[in-house]
């Protein structure tokens, strides 16, 4: 009898062993998760094998657990007991914010950042010159210049910008001359912030590739795409600066068929963003991770486009995009949502094709 027992116990774990070892081959494809952290930043790429880099930690104060929460559930998702690589693209704290809480809930292997903060901030620096250097301590903690390769497995992630530098040596071939740059002048006498140290990132999965930039400004986005292309071109943009304005040259030039933005409620997807989104050669559509009250219907993509909407849905949405009041007036406060959160998931395939899924509505597109 005894022994009969001891047959069942090993056949089942057998089973589970053969039923695990089969989740974890499973994946063909390179799974991308926008996460909603309100404004902030938090993309997570899970290859094939299980390797995982996530980009972003979400916002500081109220926002730190919510954020660090939606991460980590987006993570569960994918079935990632940790996190193989973090990317923190610079250190404002809709970046960098969650950061704290995000480790307390799942172990991070390996920090990749820029470099030393440039944009001092005594919350900030507290945290970089305390717990962030105790957590990168015990693991590995890697300044990311550009033209690096960060290695994740079954991926070619190559550091397109970081800590104002940007790629000189071309990643397809040739770099090309970007007849968009001569409708552009950089803004000279501009103090730098974080956002000029941006780390940003080209990542390429087979015929597939995307990038992000983090909150690179117009000024170093120029430096990287002009007087020449030296990205060449990407299938899907994870628009840079929340979807504030990305401009032309750097758009038309990588020549995207599909952009997401990680915008918030009042923080970017404006107008001027979004007709540079809509007017690009080769775009199909525009994903938002939030519906935005500055572009209001009239700039705004379809509903089923849109992951997530506001706590506080106003009784008739206006056509027009809301105007903020000018500068150093206080505005009234944006909508809520601190409710359930959804995200966009990307899936690629080594062939290049791709498909966008709206996880509110299960609304899905392939490419």
């Amino acid at each position: 009898m005894r022994s009969r027992m001891y047959f069942v116990v090993l056949v089942l774990l057998l089973f589970s062993t053969a039923v695990a070892a089969q989740t974890r081959t499973a994946r063909t494809t390179l799974d991308i998760y926008v996460v909603d952290v309100e404004g902030g930043n938090a993309v997570l790429f899970v290859t094939p094998s299980g390797e995982s880099a996530l980009i972003d930690s979400g916002n500081a104060g109220a926002g730190a657990v919510r954020d660090a929460e939606r991460i980590v559930a987006a993570a569960k998702d994918a079935g990632l007991t940790k996190i193989d690589h973090l990317i923190t693209t610079h250190y404002h704290g809709d970046h960098i914010g969650g950061l704290a809480e995000l480790a307390t809930r799942i172990p991070i292997m390996e920090f990749v950042d820029h470099g030393p903060n440039t944009q001092p901030n005594a919350t900030t620096d507290a945290f970089l010159q305390g717990g962030y250097r105790e957590l990168y301590t015990k693991t590995k903690h890697t300044v990311a210049k550009p033209g690096d390769k960060i290695p994740v497995a079954g991926l070619d992630w190559r550091v397109a910008t970081s800590a104002t530098q940007v790629l000189q040596t071309p990643l397809q071939g040739k770099a090309t001359p970007n007849r968009y740059c001569a409708n552009f002048t950089p803004q000279a006498g501009v103090n730098l912030t974080e956002d000029d140290q941006s780390l940003g990132s080209v990542i390429t999965f087979g015929k597939f590739r995307t990038m992000h930039l983090g909150d690179l400004t117009l000024n170093r986005q120029f430096d990287l795409m002009c007087p020449n292309n030296r990205i060449g071109t990407v299938d899907l943009l994870l628009a840079a600066r929340h979807g504030n304005v990305n401009a032309e040259f750097l758009v038309n030039a990588v020549n995207p068929k599909v952009i997401v933005t990680n915008n918030g409620t009042r923080k970017g997807a404006q107008p001027d963003a979004m007709k540079i989104f809509f007017s690009a050669p080769r775009v199909e559509d525009v994903w938002q991770i939030h519906f935005s009250q500055l572009g209001g219907q009239e700039y705004t993509v379809p509903g089923m486009f849109i992951a997530n909407l506001f706590d506080q849905p106003l009784e008739n949405m206006p056509v027009t995009p809301f105007t903020p009041p000018p500068q150093g007036t206080q505005a009234p406060p944006a909508p809520e949502h601190n409710g359930r959160a959804y995200y966009l998931k990307i899936s690629a395939q080594q062939d290049g094709g791709f498909t966008v899924t709206n996880t509110r509505n299960g609304f899905s597109k392939t490419y």
